[in-house]
């Protein structure tokens, strides 16, 4: 093929590479009538594929970044809840020195000359409890309330006490204190001479408990409990046969109510050990339910999550379980009084309501009563709260000495 020299002509296409293959002679024309041989270049292409990145306009990178950041952190979110629930839930850190806190620090005058001693005892699994203990007498009338009774009496009352879901047990002494002293000097109900025992149980990494705190170790905590309450009746009287009767109290205070609902349901008592009444105070349905209730809003995820709950305290569920064993074994069931508050900003009197009808409607006998001006965490602490529950913990022994 005849044609002229253009030795600066270079095809280059986007998507092609280009190779040049050794250059022939070819005759051009050098002017016209005359030829002579000359190089140019033969082009060959080979075809390869290139990959593309498709950019979005400018204008969508900033939502779709910051889109897509709150979706990551909305996941980190639900994620966080899920695996440190327990940290959630349980808060025995809180405040700060609660773990430094001493019986002694609040001796004296502040808990009316009721005697505290710090016990211990040890779950199941080996867990290291803390406990605080005080054993007052029961006259009709008496005074003062820290005298000692004389001989064996009818019975004698132990009231198992289980917490909040934090702080420690030395800072809620003097409050208890004072309902102990409201029932020691007891006028309205008229009561045999007898002893009672208030045994506050410090949670599994509460106060000086060792461990960590979940519901499956709480529940090995209160049987814990029932158990050191069981030793400590049987080395007090012995084996004789006027051995006092004991009544067993089970008084559990917000997050406490679960516990004590969940000892009631399937805890394994010691036997001669049954549980003779139930005090809730702020009683809420699961916590399930709570989640419910603190968060409403359909955009937090946090309601959503109760599959992957490892804490239910689940008292709704736990009054019909204790329904149903009870008649099932011929035992009586225990009876339930009910203490709310009436400005409780954290637990809905609608839980109330459930819990009281779950009652009626299963044929647990109960009671309900409400603190008024009280708000969650003032319901032992103001002066209607105290004697409210002084009222119950006397009407609750009173009934079991009556069956």
């Amino acid at each position: 093929q005849w044609s002229r020299s253009h030795p600066e002509s270079f095809n280059h296409t986007r998507n092609h590479a280009t190779h040049l293959a050794p250059q022939p002679a070819i005759r051009a024309p050098v002017r016209p009538g005359s030829y002579r041989w000359v190089k140019t270049p033969i082009q060959r292409t080979y075809h390869c594929s290139r990959r593309s990145i498709h950019i979005p306009p400018v204008v969508y990178l900033a939502p779709l970044t910051f889109g897509g950041l709150l979706v990551g952190l909305y996941v980190w979110k639900c994620f966080m809840l899920v695996a440190f629930q327990n940290k959630i839930i349980y808060m025995p850190g809180f405040p700060p020195n609660s773990r430094s806190e001493r019986i002694a620090d609040y001796a004296g005058r502040q808990c009316g000359d009721i005697a505290w001693a710090d016990e211990r005892t040890e779950a199941a699994d080996g867990t290291d409890l803390a406990m605080a203990v005080a054993t007052i007498p029961l006259p009709k009338g008496s005074r003062p309330a820290v005298a000692s009774a004389q001989g064996h009496p009818k019975a004698h009352v132990y009231v198992l006490y289980f917490q909040g879901n934090a702080s420690s047990i030395p800072p809620r002494l003097p409050g208890l204190s004072w309902v102990l002293r409201a029932v020691s000097d007891n006028k309205a109900v008229d009561l045999s001479p007898m002893q009672l025992t208030f045994v506050c149980l410090s949670y599994r990494g509460f106060w000086t408990s060792r461990g960590r705190p979940s519901e499956k170790g709480l529940r090995l905590d209160a049987e814990a409990g029932v158990e050191w309450i069981a030793r400590y009746h049987k080395q007090k009287y012995g084996d004789s046969s006027d051995v006092p009767v004991p009544i067993l109290l089970v008084w559990g205070q917000s997050i406490g109510c679960g516990v004590a609902t969940n000892l009631a349901a399937t805890g394994r008592l010691p036997a001669g050990m049954p549980i003779s009444g139930l005090l809730l105070g702020t009683p809420f349905l699961s916590v399930k339910a709570m989640l419910e209730a603190l968060y409403p809003q359909k955009w937090l995820p946090y309601k959503r999550l109760w599959p992957f709950l490892r804490n239910h305290l689940d008292s709704e569920s736990n009054l019909k379980l204790i329904a149903k064993t009870c008649k099932e074994n011929g035992k009586k069931i225990p009876f339930v009084h009910m203490l709310e508050a009436e400005r409780d900003e954290i637990v809905p009197r609608e839980h109330g309501d459930v819990l009281y009808q779950k009652c009626i409607d299963l044929g647990v006998p109960v009671l309900r009563e409400t603190i008024p001006v009280a708000f969650h965490n003032e319901a032992i602490a103001r002066g209607d709260g105290k004697k409210l529950a002084a009222n119950a913990i006397l009407g609750l022994t009173k009934r079991a000495l009556d069956r």
